[in-house]
């Protein structure tokens, strides 16, 4: 058996199987799909603390007082930060905030402005 059995995106079964060249199907949810216009649309989904989608670009607001490290003072709620990158990790967002400078924040601590 030569070809490369995938694991289905809906169920996780291992038992899906290559029907055609470009799709494959799973037996158990009869869920059929290219891998390939897969890959293309999965990306790094991140959502603010309301289950809003964020997106790069985007602006948000920080709903609670954050303390910074090696600063006296917090970064306060309410603050709007803009232009936003998303990135993996714990903490998903990247951004520049006026006063701190380069910031990594979680986003369950905005929310999209």
């Amino acid at each position: 058996m030569s070809e490369e059995l995938k694991q289905c995106p809906q169920c996780a079964s291992s038992y899906a199987y290559m029907m055609s060249e470009t799709v494959y199907v799973c037996p158990e949810c009869t869920h059929e799909w290219n891998p390939a216009e897969l890959q293309e649309s999965q990306g790094l989904l991140v959502k603010d603390s309301n289950g809003n989608i964020l997106h790069d670009g985007d602006a948000v607001i920080i709903i609670k007082n954050l303390p910074v490290k090696g600063s006296s003072s917090p970064i306060k709620a309410g603050t709007k930060v803009k232009n936003i990158k998303l990135v993996e990790g714990d903490h998903n967002i990247d951004c520049k905030i006026d006063g701190f400078g380069a910031m990594a924040l979680k986003s369950e601590f905005v929310k999209k402005a």
